[in-house]
């Protein structure tokens, strides 16, 4: 199992073995793959789950807000299987478990003015005993993410920018006092001069709050940006991760390392090439079932790899690897 930060005591969230089969015209799909790992109590920090489209980031957010049932594994909140919790304790694990996703006007409804997005969960969970108290937590939240309530209050969606949207649905998970918030591509709707703000703005909640962030991304540059650890995902499986700063600076599986290299560099006397990798010649593999999931694509391809599905690794405290590369 992967783990982060302290776990002497019992995580705040702990994945075990999470995988999430769909079936489809007689294909099965494994999205998610016996994926496990924890956040610990005490100390609000950042994990980014990174990697291409359709390596089963969104599928693992949506399984931890309880959108989606597992196929099967676990996912304990406080050492509690949310699958198993009373209806009171699911309310709770709601309130603390809140989500920003990434194209916010698709959240709002364009009939209804941005009041009643965050009037909702107020009502929902109780949190305030008259209007007054209401518009009060309605206006604070407003502000701590850096929006003027009169600018936006009143108005409907396609009235407001992406940026302001954004910051509203940034409040409004604001509202319940959460533990964790899980984070779904929150910026990449957003112009790129907003981008910095945003995140800043969402650290900035992270230090006075405790809040601690699950940050959904295919962009590298953000993941190191704004998480503290970070776990790579590959066709459902996890393939590396460890703290950010290190894994990306100094990546150990291929994959990794090819997503790091197809990042284009701002430099106009370097060549784009077709190769993906430096030092690697690609050959065209048939896929295969029994082992590693990226051998079809590896540049440093075994005999084994096609055999056997490659176990985690450990390269130091807290930093891991799937690889053959690295197996004794």
């Amino acid at each position: 199992m992967e783990v982060y930060n302290d776990m002497s005591q019992t995580p705040l969230l702990e994945v075990r073995n999470l995988t999430k089969v769909f079936h489809s015209r007689g294909r099965s799909i494994i999205a998610v793959d016996n994926l496990s790992f924890a956040m610990s109590s005490g100390k609000a920090a950042t994990l980014a789950l990174v990697g291409e489209s359709g390596s089963g980031k969104t599928t693992t957010g949506l399984m931890i807000l309880g959108l989606l049932k597992p196929t099967s594994g676990e996912i304990l909140y406080k050492g509690k299987d949310i699958q198993k919790m009373t209806k009171d304790e699911r309310i709770e694990y709601r309130r603390k478990i809140q989500a920003i996703f990434q194209d916010p006007y698709e959240v709002f409804n364009p009939f209804y003015k941005v009041d009643r997005m965050l009037q909702i969960p107020i009502r929902k969970f109780k949190l305030a005993s008259s209007k007054e108290e209401e518009r009060k937590i309605i206006v604070d939240a407003l502000q701590r993410v850096k929006l003027v309530p009169e600018e936006v209050l009143g108005k409907y969606p396609h009235q407001l920018s992406g940026g302001q949207r954004q910051r509203i649905m940034v409040a409004r998970a604001l509202l319940t006092h959460p533990e964790i918030i899980i984070a779904d591509e929150p910026v990449s709707m957003v112009d790129a001069s907003l981008r910095a703000s945003i995140l800043n703005t969402m650290l900035d909640l992270k230090k006075e709050y405790n809040i601690s962030y699950i940050f959904i991304t295919h962009d590298l540059s953000l993941a190191d940006y704004f998480s503290d650890n970070i776990i790579a995902l590959y066709r459902g499986s996890c393939v590396e991760g460890g703290e950010t700063k290190v894994v990306l600076k100094k990546p150990a599986h291929p994959y990794l390392k090819l997503l790091i290299d197809s990042v284009p560099v701002p430099d106009p006397e370097r060549r784009w090439s077709k190769a993906t990798s430096k030092d690697a010649v690609f050959v065209e593999r048939e896929e295969t079932v029994e082992g590693c999931k990226f051998y079809s694509r590896c540049p440093y391809a075994m005999d084994v790899c096609a055999k056997k599905r490659p176990e985690t690794v450990m390269l130091g405290e807290n930093r891991f690897v799937a690889c053959h590369l690295y197996s004794k």
